[in-house]
């Protein structure tokens, strides 16, 4: 692998580590209401796990209010109970056309748990990144093992790595205190 092909590689992998980091953090309740916060819900539809979001349009009536009016009418029920088993604590009203699903303000504990679980995320996307300084190094030394790279480039493609994660783990930082500050709002 040559010395632009492993930071290409770092690069792409360190986006992709930000990115689901970011989509992961979507579905994290705020005191807002937020589509994401269902989409991924998983709907046993005709015995396929399918997503909330491809079989509903999801909108938001009022600043904590989520309307769900499904595509096809039958899946109804069934919408309604994989509401129910998520981790979201919300119990969906039903008028037989549309699931309305109210959020309540949340208390100062469970914005203090939402915080923490938005931490823990971070820390797993930097330790992601970290795997991939790991992963990349050994592609840099095997490259240099082979005779690809010179020790010298070998040194700098090491240091531009450090240098790549560095910028990324900031990224992270700024994700988690947008976040935690977006969870910690009344």
């Amino acid at each position: 692998m040559s010395y632009d092909n492993i930071v290409k590689e770092t690069t792409d992998r360190m986006d992709k580590a930000v990115k689901h980091l970011q989509d992961h953090l979507r579905s994290i309740r705020t005191s807002q209401a937020s589509p994401a916060l269902v989409e991924n819900i998983r709907v046993d539809y005709y015995g396929t796990a399918t997503p909330l979001a491809q079989l509903c349009s999801i909108s938001i009536p009022e600043p904590r209010q989520l309307m769900l009016k499904p595509f096809d009418a039958s899946a109804l029920q069934e919408m309604s109970k994989a509401i129910q088993k998520s981790d979201l604590g919300i119990n969906p009203q039903s008028d037989g056309k549309v699931l309305r699903l109210n959020l309540p303000q949340l208390s100062g504990d469970q914005r203090k748990k939402y915080a923490a679980k938005v931490k823990e995320m971070c820390e797993e996307g930097r330790i992601a990144m970290r795997n991939t300084r790991r992963d990349m190094n050994k592609a840099a030394d095997l490259a240099k093992k082979d005779g690809e790279l010179t020790e010298d480039e070998n040194k700098r493609l090491h240091d531009e790595i450090q240098k790549l994660l560095k910028t990324y783990e900031e990224k992270v930082d700024k994700v988690l205190d947008s976040k935690t500050k977006e969870v910690m709002e009344l």
